[in-house]
């Protein structure tokens, strides 16, 4: 950093007021503060590194305060950095500003395979911190395997699963992928089942792996009870938010079993609940539209199912799908694997945390493992015209986020198209309660009736409630607007 760009950057402070995610301010007027192990590490340990700037008084308005001496604190700096593990070479740079001395320490990031970095005077184990906001946060067990797990190459789809009932592998299934591998892989026709279960990374010293659990297991949960996943729908914009009836989810299942019967089990749980609507154009055409892309979603599934962590530290945490009124969130255990970040997402070749498990799918569900599935997701939303696709990677979690769009879509002439709608109106020709609407069209939950067809008829002007003035009222009937 050259001082020019130190100076503009202690102005942009002053003007924020605030630390961030790759910066961190210290006084130092009256010496070098004895700890900076916490922040050191965190920055060596996170994309990108970071800065941290001394002799700026955030108690005093973000101002320059100097420090005590430029010399001597870069060398108490740089003893602090030969104390990690890897040792660091911070790049300073001294600038005046309104006669002030102001020093910077650039923090470059480790290379993965050297992470965590950590105070050796701590251990591994306490001395390991990563950034979160602006503040340095000890790193979890899980974060530090993480990145053991890369450097050592360990890989947990292939730990051994104990024998019994719950390991038990489903013999057709295997029957099927063998006739099928041999078709598709010559050079592997003449290799004999048990060849070829090793080979896979199903079978280690003749018990089953995890992979093979997971890919062609009798019942997986049966083992591993929340190597599974959970899909809600909730009624607004928020987690916690309630709908009709005090509802806290419209909707909410656990789909279990092998990875690919969770794939279908969850993709038939965002059909369900997702909604159809006829965009009706300014010429008047009319146009069936999803609301989120199948194609799409189907992808961010079957990644969350294949990148998942499926080591001893999150067997207790499953994949997680919710549908809020705006979005639908998919989330799984396990961040970013290796050298892959966010920025690179889609555009480069990545470390596959499940190479197994990615290869055997590829023929079971003729699925590529070619790093296409980011670029599917983003081509798919930007073809149904719906904003840019979110991948959010943080402490040990994966997120993907699809927004509906339904800012800009309330704007179009917009109808429901499940032909339930239509059903509702003909019945509400004489005005209905909800429970005599659910009985005639058989919904087993009026809360879920209510949020998904009855609402958008209300908002759309299309039917209307007998009490206005009382929404919730017991006695509340809905009628159609005769038009």
């Amino acid at each position: 950093m050259l001082p020019e760009e130190l100076t503009a950057l202690v102005n942009d402070i002053a003007f924020k007021k605030c630390e961030m995610n790759n910066i961190e301010l210290k006084k130092a007027l009256n010496g070098t503060p004895h700890r900076l192990y916490d922040t050191l590490s965190s920055f060596a340990n996170q994309s990108g590194g970071g800065i941290i700037i001394f002799g700026i008084d955030e108690k005093n308005n973000y101002s320059a305060c100097g420090v005590y001496d430029p010399q001597d604190l870069q060398v108490k700096v740089m003893e602090q950095a030969n104390q990690m593990s890897p040792i660091l070479r911070p790049l300073f740079t001294v600038a005046s500003i309104d006669a002030k001395i102001i020093v910077s320490a650039e923090i470059s990031e480790c290379d993965v395979s050297e992470k965590p970095c950590y105070y050796k005077g701590a251990g591994k184990i306490r001395g390991s911190y990563i950034r979160v906001g602006d503040a340095d946060m000890p790193m979890t067990e899980y974060e530090i395997y993480s990145f053991e797990a890369f450097k050592r190459k360990i890989q947990d789809e292939l730990r051994p699963i104990p024998a019994g009932i719950g390991a038990a592998l489903n013999k057709s299934e295997l029957d099927l992928y063998f006739a099928k591998i041999r078709s598709e892989k010559p050079n592997l026709a003449a290799l004999t089942d048990s060849q070829i279960l090793q080979l896979g990374g199903f079978e280690v010293e003749g018990n089953p792996t995890m992979a093979s659990l997971m890919l062609f297991g009798m019942y997986p949960q049966g083992n591993f009870p929340q190597l599974c996943t959970t899909a809600v729908v909730i009624p607004g914009y928020e987690m916690g938010e309630i709908g009709e009836e005090d509802a806290r989810f419209l909707d909410n299942k656990k789909k279990e079993g092998t990875i690919p019967q969770m794939l279908a089990g969850a993709m038939s749980f965002v059909q369900h609940n997702m909604r159809m609507r006829t965009i009706i154009g300014e010429s008047g055409k009319r146009e069936d539209r999803a609301e989120y892309p199948l194609k799409a979603v189907r992808e961010i599934i079957l990644n969350a199912l294949i990148h998942r962590d499926y080591s001893m530290h999150t067997e207790n945490s499953p994949i997680r799908i919710m549908l809020f009124s705006d979005r639908l969130e998919v989330e799984n255990p396990g961040g970013l694997y290796g050298r892959l970040t966010i920025d690179n997402l889609g555009k480069v070749g990545a470390d596959t945390r499940n190479p197994y498990i990615a290869s055997a799918l590829e023929i079971m569900l003729d699925t590529e493992n070619r790093f296409s599935g980011i670029s599917t997701i983003r081509h798919e939303t930007k073809r149904a015209n719906l904003p840019d696709p979110v991948f959010i990677s943080s402490r040990g979690v994966f997120k993907v986020i699809l927004y509906n769009g339904s800012s800009k879509i309330q704007t179009d002439a917009v109808v429901e198209n499940s032909g339930l709608e239509e059903k509702i109106i003909a019945l509400c020709k004489i005005p209905r309660s909800r429970e005599e609407i659910a009985d005639e069209l058989g919904f087993s939950s009026i809360s879920y009736m209510m949020s998904k067809y009855v609402r958008p008829l209300l908002d759309a002007g299309i039917i209307t409630n007998t009490i206005p003035d009382k929404p919730k009222s017991k006695s509340q009937k809905y009628v159609a607007v005769h038009q």
